[in-house]
């Protein structure tokens, strides 16, 4: 084996050997279905000239960050089910690498997040450090900025400080510009009275705000988590459901709940059963 100093242990989900390939199944159908529809959708909009609109266009940039999140860590969990604890094992490098891509994947969804809302607001509106490897056990599936502080011998006060203040700018950032843009179109939709207007606001918000809530309440949980090793099985959990289960939540809320995109998906089915027969 490598040097240790090189080579982490992740301990992964806990599944016992009964139900470990029950769980590759079930987790490799879910990561095929995020990589189908979001990558359908993405096809979808590009390939047809009435659907390449700005608010279209972010639909594809959220579609593209959830595969960008899911092949960063459900390949990795999938191998990890097969093999056993001690063979868990991944490069220094690859694992700081990880954790990079998911910092950039949580920050690149509250962003697009973010403009979507503003783009709700004027769709309904227009009318009107260095780490020392210690101890080299990951206590998570894959590997996230968290997990490696707490592998540091040395003193990551600089790094909570990084932390906690870009958390503290993204999260504050997103939740009061999301918050004062739903106040704003609910302010217009009362004075209006417009039935309408409020119907289309409505329909137009409730997609962007059942993710985003999903979004919001998954970062918190594993934030919280964080902060009770007791609970870091219940924290795998939960980091496993946010990473998988909204990718593949936000291809269905999108593609079901957008007119456009459904009219579009009933047309290609429609070509596709009439050459069949």
């Amino acid at each position: 084996m490598e040097n240790q100093t090189d080579v982490l242990i992740l301990e992964g989900l806990k599944v016992t050997p009964q139900s470990s390939i029950p769980a590759f199944i079930l987790l490799l159908i879910i990561y095929v279905f995020i990589m189908a529809s979001n990558l359908g959708l993405v096809v979808l909009i590009f390939s047809s000239r009435s659907l390449q609109q700005p608010m279209y266009l972010l639909f594809c940039n959220m579609s593209i960050n959830d595969v960008f999140g899911a092949t960063i860590i459900i390949p990795h969990v999938l191998r990890d089910l097969l093999l056993s604890n001690s063979n868990r094992y991944i490069h220094y490098i690859s694992c700081v690498l990880q954790a990079f891509c998911v910092h950039l994947y949580g920050s690149t969804s509250h962003t697009v997040l973010m403009i979507m809302a503003f783009d709700r607001y004027m769709a309904i509106c227009s009318p009107l450090v260095r780490l020392s490897r210690c101890r080299s056990v990951i206590s998570n599936p894959f590997c996230d900025n968290a997990s490696l502080f707490k592998l540091s011998c040395e003193s990551v006060l600089i790094n909570h400080i990084y932390g906690l203040g870009y958390t503290v700018v993204l999260l504050g950032s997103s939740i009061c510009s999301v918050t004062l843009t739903y106040l704003k179109i609910a302010a217009v939709c009362v004075l209006s009275k417009n039935k309408a207007l409020n119907s289309k606001a409505l329909q137009t918000c409730a997609s962007h705000l059942t993710v985003y809530v999903l979004l919001l309440l998954s970062a918190f949980i594993i934030v919280i988590l964080h902060r009770f090793p007791r609970l870091s099985d219940h924290r795998k959990v939960a980091v496993i459901v946010g990473e998988v289960v909204l990718p593949a939540l936000n291809a269905v809320i999108y593609g079901l709940q957008i007119k456009e995109i459904r009219q579009k998906i009933s047309k290609l089915i429609s070509k596709l059963d009439n050459k069949l027969k």
